[in-house]
């Protein structure tokens, strides 16, 4: 029994030295032996010739030659290229600083399982702290593939119910409310745009501006047709429904990206603003709605309480569908040229929700599953967000 128990451990102790040579590889390429005590050996090896995916050696060098003009006596002579030095120095620093602490708590890991013996809670702690330092890294490799033109800014998400009727609108609310706690998971701020409520509950249409550091990149992952299975509890014979619902992610549009938008193309109509009832009748026709003539897009904002606060954010969301519509007509070309990559289209199912007579999440896409319904709609969609990432992330 005793041998057992010491062999078990044995192999828990190698089975987490591999996890951190493996994790070590890909930040470092760091040629890795590890010895067995029957004399044979692994050695992983890799030539060292990018310092691993992240390049940290690089980034290393480029953050010194940065501090070293910032601490120049002449560094703010010149304001905008100061700025954009402390922008490129910040930018390294959120790539080096997790890198780093990956590395040292594997180090730790590392010279703690000599002292580890034959104590398997002790085995248990150095094995959870292993896989932190994993899904830090996976956390650091779905980043790596944020690198398209628009992955760092913010974006407007707009949820609208498909077929389903009441139930669709139920489920339309339903995930307008995830994508809202899940932007609050991140620390991200959210604004609601516009909400058009259903006839019975939930919602038919909802907008949200995200605000915060790759939200477009993140959010991006969750444009598509959403699918709902459950027992309706708007039907009084409880029966099973299936209910669809579809997500629209925009970029935000900066300033300084040129959309040509002429004043005789846009038409502005305005109404009053919907609400409870009551005092929170709204009395002036403060909510906007904008057309644009050529493109048949159409935008709404009524959360504001003025009526130009409500044009100016309508004119950044049509600014937004513009740059979507530009970027995806220049997709639709370099596509033509590759009859093999996946597409994402407005008609495709990306993902299923099932609540009864079982619980699943199941992304068509990237086939991630998770059995926890509830953490999904409370905003857990990391697994799913990460894994389209990985397969999709650098194939646009």
């Amino acid at each position: 029994m005793w041998k057992a128990n010491q062999k078990n451990t044995v192999s828990e102790k190698w089975k987490i030295k591999l996890n951190c040579a493996i994790i070590l590889l890909k930040l470092f390429r760091e040629n890795i032996c590890l010895k067995f005590r029957s004399g044979s050996k692994i050695c992983i090896k890799e030539p060292c010739i990018c310092g691993g995916i992240f390049d940290v050696s690089a980034k290393e060098k480029r953050l010194q030659e940065l501090e070293q003009l910032m601490a120049s006596s002449s560094f703010w002579d010149d304001q905008e290229t100061a700025k954009t030095t402390i922008a490129e120095s910040n930018e390294l620093k959120s790539w080096i600083e997790p890198i780093s602490d990956v590395k040292r708590r594997l180090e730790d890991v590392k010279s703690l399982l000599a002292d580890a013996g034959s104590d398997e809670q002790f085995m248990q702690e150095l094995s959870q702290e292993v896989l932190v330092c994993e899904k830090n890294l996976e956390k650091l490799e779905a980043r790596r593939m944020l690198s398209g033109e628009m992955d760092k800014a913010n974006c407007f998400l707009s949820v609208n119910a498909g077929a389903g009727g009441t139930e669709a609108c139920d489920w339309a609310q339903m995930l307008f409310r995830m994508y809202e706690r899940y932007a609050e998971n991140k620390g991200w701020t959210v604004e609601i745009i516009d909400v058009l409520e259903g006839e019975v509950a939930g919602i038919r249409s909802g907008t949200i501006r995200i605000i915060g550091e790759f939200a477009y990149g993140h959010c991006r992952a969750e444009k598509g047709v959403h699918r709902l299975v459950r027992i309706s509890p708007f039907d009084s014979n409880a029966r099973r429904h299936t209910s669809f619902a579809a997500v629209d992610v925009t970029p935000e549009v900066s300033d300084d990206i040129e959309i040509d938008i002429k004043p005789d193309e846009i038409r502005t109509d305005t109404y009053r603003a919907s609400g409870a009832g009551g005092q929170h009748v709204n009395k002036t026709d403060s909510a906007v709605r904008i057309t644009h003539i050529p493109t048949g897009v159409v935008v709404c904002s009524q959360q504001q309480r003025s009526q130009p606060q409500n044009r100016e954010y309508c004119m950044k969301l049509l600014r937004a569908k513009l740059y979507e519509l530009k970027m995806e007509e220049r997709q639709k070309k370099i596509d033509s040229f590759s009859e093999d990559k996946k597409k994402i289209e407005w008609g495709s199912q990306i993902r299923s929700y099932t609540f009864q007579p079982y619980t699943l999440v199941k992304d068509s896409r990237t086939k991630v599953e998770v059995g926890d319904v509830q953490s999904v709609m409370n905003g857990e969609l990391d697994s799913f967000i990460y894994a389209y990432l990985k397969e999709f992330g650098s194939a646009r």
